[in-house]
């Protein structure tokens, strides 16, 4: 009697654990299924960069709660408009000057991000706090960063200075709209002309 009410025992505290394990498991897929959904491809990012999916996943929760503890605004119309000229003249520089256009354009990304709320911490900081609000563009950051970097050196073409400013346009797009695409009529021009010369920034 002793025996079976010993297995019985055994089996409750058996399946108490098997529900146990199941129900972390549940959470724990939950949990890195809403990561998936907010960072989008910055999640995938995240676990190449760190190589395991937990401390991945740790690093993206941190972020979260840095940046929750920012104040977060979106910007009035008259500045986006404001701004949006700025980037007009950016892009008609890049024709003549296509170095300086870019560092231009670098300014004004981290001058809209200020102005957002976000703080204008060193690049990795930066562009951490961006992913949490726009992961769908802070890709594009990183890349023109690389290449702003490779143009301080002298080692940037043409083409990769233009393909940088057009990163540098998808994440400055974002941050006005607020993470959502501004209007057609307020859209930037893709191509300008200037001194019988086009440059397209597609």
């Amino acid at each position: 009697m002793d025996i079976q009410v010993l297995m019985i025992a055994v089996a409750v505290i058996a399946a108490i654990i098997l529900i146990a394990i199941g129900v972390w498991y549940f959470v724990r897929q939950k949990r890195s299924e809403k990561l998936r959904e907010r960072f989008g491809p910055e999640y995938h990012h995240a676990v190449r960069t760190l190589k395991n999916r937990d401390v991945a996943e740790s690093e993206l929760r941190e972020r979260e709660k840095r940046v929750s503890q920012f104040h977060i605004v979106p910007l009035p119309p008259a500045e986006c408009t404001r701004y949006q000229h700025s980037w007009m003249a950016i892009q008609s520089e890049f024709v003549d000057h296509p170095e300086t256009a870019v560092a231009s354009a670098n300014q004004l990304v981290r001058e809209v991000m200020e102005r957002r709320g976000y703080p204008v911490a060193g690049f990795e900081q930066s562009a951490a706090d961006l992913s949490v609000d726009h992961p769908a563009v802070v890709e594009n950051y990183r890349a023109a960063h690389q290449i702003s970097e490779r143009s301080q050196r002298g080692a940037a073409d043409t083409e990769e200075l233009r393909q940088a400013l057009v990163y540098y346009r998808a994440l400055f797009q974002d941050l006005l709209g607020n993470g959502a695409p501004i209007t057609e009529k307020n859209n930037l021009e893709h191509a300008r002309e200037h001194n019988g010369k086009t440059i397209r920034i597609d």
